[in-house]
């Protein structure tokens, strides 16, 4: 036996297999258990942190093509929510840093990812080859996928993986949204009602940026009880699974269509399509990470945006009073759309997206102008 496979054989091991019967065997770094979600792959350099508490990947395990994760730790000013919701982790190489810097002279630690990970109770993969995973999944799309520290038998955990359930048509939102209303911050010029369908905190962040108070509402909230906030505009927030799943959210919003002004952000974004009489597909293997270039129809420019979703709004579906207003370069899918009559508007990227790319940050301009109008 190798001195190499003499030091992996003292590891914890893992195990991942794919529904088309492919299995890759690991190094576990995180909880002890067994998980099971679509796999999928981000594209992003960094934001580990940020993408693992995500609500949007509840339901789905995720792939990071870059090749070395864990090498700045973690910190509590980098949660985009409460807690992790991805299923599980798996990247080419856990690597932790020797030290831990204070974040930011803000007195707060970094710690260790994997610290992070356990808390949750999540379990994650290492030294397995991510890159031939990436272009399985990228040839045959996402698939089911079982991870496990406990279970090392392929036909074990096959039974296992048939009898789960698949993103499509699986109402997600209903695990992540919030409990009950509550106030993101109690000043600004313009009061917002944020649908939470798993809204991220930079998104919150943005719109307080923009002189704006957010109160932020269950998922199920009526549109009737919206209103009575009496709101200034109403922001769809992003969020996981399949929209089509949603029809309180989608009767909800289309009750709203011209009382208030509307935008929709990812899952937001395919909800207002649903709303106005589209049709949303699954992509074969989703948009995730920082890298997407979409191209502003009006101007031509092209913006280089986060992305981090499985479905889209079918453009053939829309009514004539829908313009598509920004597609993606790499496929064509749309990317925002606006009604002509109607303040009603959606992006399916995410302008707020952080760690990521800058140039969609003056949407939210775009839609604060409207509210004074």
């Amino acid at each position: 036996m190798t001195k190499l496979k003499k030091v992996f054989c003292k590891m914890k091991q893992a195990i991942l297999l794919l529904e088309d019967g492919a299995h890759f065997l690991g190094r576990s770094f995180g909880a002890d258990g067994t998980a099971i979600g679509e796999v999928v792959f981000n594209t992003s350099l960094t934001g580990y942190q940020e993408i693992l508490t995500d609500p949007s990947y509840k339901g789905q395990m995720v792939t990071m093509t870059y090749p070395m994760i864990g090498n700045y730790g973690v910190n509590p000013n980098d949660m985009e929510s409460n807690q992790i919701w991805a299923e599980g982790f798996i990247v080419r190489e856990y690597t932790s840093p020797g030290s831990y810097p204070r974040f930011a002279g803000r007195g707060t630690r970094s710690e260790p990812l994997d610290l992070l990970l356990r808390k949750n109770n999540i379990v994650a993969i290492d030294q397995i080859d991510t890159r031939a995973l990436t272009r399985k999944l990228r040839d045959k799309g996402a698939m089911q996928g079982i991870l496990s520290t406990q279970n090392f038998e392929p036909n074990s955990l096959f039974q296992q993986l048939k009898t789960s359930p698949s993103l499509v048509g699986q109402d997600l939102v209903s695990q992540v949204t919030c409990r009950e209303s509550y106030s993101w911050n109690q000043e600004g010029k313009f009061h917002l009602v944020a649908y939470d369908f798993g809204i991220k905190q930079n998104i919150l962040r943005m719109l307080v940026e923009q002189n704006c108070r957010v109160t932020v509402v269950p998922a199920r909230t009526t549109s009737k009880q919206a209103l009575a906030l009496r709101p200034d505009g109403i922001v769809l927030s992003n969020g996981p699974g399949d929209p089509e799943a949603l029809s309180y959210a989608i009767s909800n919003t289309r009750a709203l269509l011209g009382q208030k002004p509307i935008l929709g952000i990812c899952l937001g974004h395919q909800i207002l399509g649903l709303a106005l009489g589209g049709r949303c597909y699954k992509l074969k293997f989703g948009h995730h990470g920082g890298n997407h270039p979409v191209m502003d129809l009006s101007t031509r420019k092209i913006a280089i945006t986060a992305q981090n979703h499985g479905f889209a709004v079918d453009p053939a579906s829309l009514e004539k009073d829908i313009e598509v207003t920004h597609i993606n370069l790499n496929d064509g899918t749309v990317e925002g759309m606006r009604h002509k009559r109607l303040q009603a508007s959606s992006f399916q990227y995410h302008p707020e997206g952080s760690p990521g790319p800058h140039d969609a940050h003056d949407l939210f301009k775009g839609f604060i102008g409207q509210l004074s109008q």
